[in-house]
């Protein structure tokens, strides 16, 4: 392995490394194996380790960079150093086709969740890709239709709630059913109030205090990893009836 020279972290793989493959990435679906095999050939492997930044807004790459394995998580920070989490991606995810698209600076920075390898097509053959293959045209902008209304969805959420209100939301976001016990919700695993804070954009602090007013409220009971939930309805209320957010704090 040889060790990057431009502004990109982590080592370059040999082109023929075992798990140098495109075939779990869901934009190229459908492709036969020598379609898949002659972009596998124009990428350039990465392997990163976790914690790393891959990208940064600065950045002068212009790449895209498909998830062969490993995960990756999408922030961007505050002029105060706030992280504020865009998303999640992990294998068969790609990113970095903003900036390949229209040449200009990366939109947010993008750090290594775990050890991770990467696929980084140059910007001139991405484009190549898309106009020869329709299908890979057509998921880039139902890609791109779904980050519209996220990011609808956020901005609606940050002009109507409070950051109490923010928090509850994020909550009801991961919950999921007891598998042992009908009837019985939690979050498991619980993350952490700073993944929290930086998802529903506000502070760990404030995450923190609502954590504790609900559990005050027994709304929810924290157990090692996981939260349970033991009243789902009134936390579900919380986002939106106002007054009774006040009643446990949330403004």
């Amino acid at each position: 392995m040889t060790e990057l020279t431009d502004d990109l972290p982590g080592l370059v793989l040999p082109a023929n490394s075992p798990g140098n493959s495109l075939a779990a990435i869901g934009l190229f679906a459908g492709f036969g194996a020598d379609e898949l095999r002659q972009v596998e050939q124009k990428c350039i492997w990465r392997k990163c380790d976790v914690g790393e930044e891959i990208l940064t807004p600065q950045s002068g790459n212009r790449d895209v960079f498909f998830i062969a394995d490993g995960e990756v998580r999408v922030v961007n920070y505050s002029l105060t150093g706030r992280e504020v989490a865009y998303a999640e991606l992990k294998a068969g995810d790609f990113f970095g086709e903003l900036a390949a698209i229209d040449g200009e600076a990366r939109s947010a920075a993008v750090v290594a969740h775990s050890a991770c390898t990467l696929a980084a097509l140059p910007p001139e053959m991405f484009r190549a890709v898309i106009a020869e293959h329709p299908s890979v045209a057509i998921a880039l902008i139902e890609k791109l239709a779904r980050i519209v209304r996220i990011c609808d969805d956020r901005i609606m959420d940050l002009a109507t709630l409070g950051a109490h209100q923010r928090v509850y939301r994020e909550l009801l976001k991961l919950v999921s059913q007891d598998p042992v016990r009908a009837n019985s919700w939690l979050i498991y695993p619980m993350p952490t109030q700073a993944a929290i804070a930086a998802k529903a954009s506000t502070t760990r602090e404030t995450v923190a205090r609502v954590m504790s007013q609900l559990a005050s409220a027994g709304i929810v009971e924290r157990k090692s990893k996981t939260l349970y939930i033991r009243d789902l309805e009134r936390l579900d209320r919380l986002v939106s009836n106002v007054g009774e957010a006040h009643e446990t704090g949330g403004r």
